[in-house]
């Protein structure tokens, strides 16, 4: 029987030397988005802070990565993460705490996210990571990346905001009620905030794994 390919997640949150109480902004954030991302079977165990500022999870939905990618930058704001992503087996059984499982995910994994520290990818500033034992798809998906990061660096908060809100009420009329602006200025601050460019992003990424893996 063929093992089972599954990605691994290993973020952390820059500039966390400066927040007061990061550990338990950040674990309240996590809890959130673990119950949503299970519920939905998005990933196979809840995210789990293994050291200081990172935390990592295990998916066999291998497609839905970019999807998790997205959701985690919009539910953990304003914290901002680097986001390393391993293809890969993993080592025995598939059971919490995240940090005591292994294999070739997390090492991929974990090179991904140093290669984002080092700067090794590019000349300039990438968020995100990709390591597999597929160089084709390494080069095509980091490229998608680099470029998508470089916008996602350009984002305001308030861009952000509305972005978080739409997401979760997805119109305009329905998102300028929430957050008491006409729907003009939703409209732009979607534009201006990337968030169609980001979407599709998503859907070119997944499917691009898809094709790679399933």
């Amino acid at each position: 029987m063929p093992s089972t390919t599954y990605a691994v997640l290993i973020a952390d949150v820059m500039g966390s030397r400066g927040r007061k109480d990061l550990r338990g902004m950040l674990g309240k954030k996590l809890a959130a988005v673990s119950r949503r991302h299970l519920r939905r079977k998005l990933i196979q165990l809840p995210y789990s802070v293994t050291a200081g500022d990172e935390f990592q999870t295990v998916t066999r939905d291998l497609p839905s990565v970019p999807a998790i990618i997205q959701d985690l930058r919009i539910a953990l704001r304003p914290l901002s993460l680097r986001i390393g992503v391993g293809f890969g087996t993993v080592s025995g059984r598939i059971q919490a705490p995240v940090n005591r499982l292994g294999g070739e995910a997390f090492l991929s994994a974990r090179q991904a996210i140093e290669n984002i520290k080092t700067g090794n990818l590019y000349k300039f500033k990438v968020l995100t990571a990709f390591v597999s034992r597929h160089e084709h798809f390494d080069r095509a998906i980091n490229l998608i990346y680099g470029l998508h990061d470089t916008l996602v660096l350009r984002i305001s908060a308030r861009q952000w905001e509305t972005i978080a809100e739409f997401r979760d009420k997805p119109t305009l009329g329905q998102t300028a009620r929430s957050l008491h602006l006409d729907e003009s200025t939703v409209s732009r601050n979607l534009k201006r905030g990337y968030y169609w460019q980001l979407s599709e992003t998503v859907k070119i990424a997944g499917s691009l794994i898809r094709h790679t893996f399933c």
